[in-house]
């Protein structure tokens, strides 16, 4: 096996992940997914639940947010591409920001009302959802500034 062609192959590998999205239709699938779960999250709190509820419904919530934001627009274009790809960027940067400065807000306030504050990282979720969230809505708000 040369060299070249294990580099075409894996610059192609690269190119189909790059390019990967659902069907259309998964946009859907993603809403009823995510309204699903984060009302059963809601329901939850007014019932004794087993351990593995909580994780569980966190993280369908995450994939049924992944579904809407890998889902095609009807009109899927070159533009609407480049759209996604700018609200992929933000939502990074912006995410990375929240993760650094918001254990730091959380610890400060914490100290207003507790003087036993201590200084805690966000968990995964937080972040996941932080980033999906992000994302979706500067995408939503990129299209609909240039209309």
């Amino acid at each position: 096996m040369s060299k070249s062609s294990m580099c075409e192959r894996e610059k192609s590998y690269i190119e189909k992940m790059n390019k990967f999205q659902l069907k259309h239709q998964y946009k859907k699938v993603g809403f009823i997914i995510s309204f699903t779960a984060f009302g059963l999250m809601i329901v939850k709190k007014f019932f004794d639940e087993p351990d593995w509820v909580k994780p569980f419904l966190s993280g369908v919530l995450l994939v049924g947010l992944l579904f809407i934001s890998l889902a095609k627009e009807k009109i899927e274009d070159e533009f609407i591409d480049s759209l996604r790809s700018q609200s992929y960027r933000i939502a990074f940067v912006l995410v990375i920001l929240y993760a650094l400065i918001q254990p730091f807000i959380n610890y400060g306030v914490g100290l207003l009302f507790d003087e036993k504050e201590t200084l805690e990282s966000l968990n995964y979720f937080q972040i996941l959802f932080y980033m999906l969230i992000v994302q979706l809505m500067v995408f939503w708000q990129l299209k609909k500034l240039n209309k």
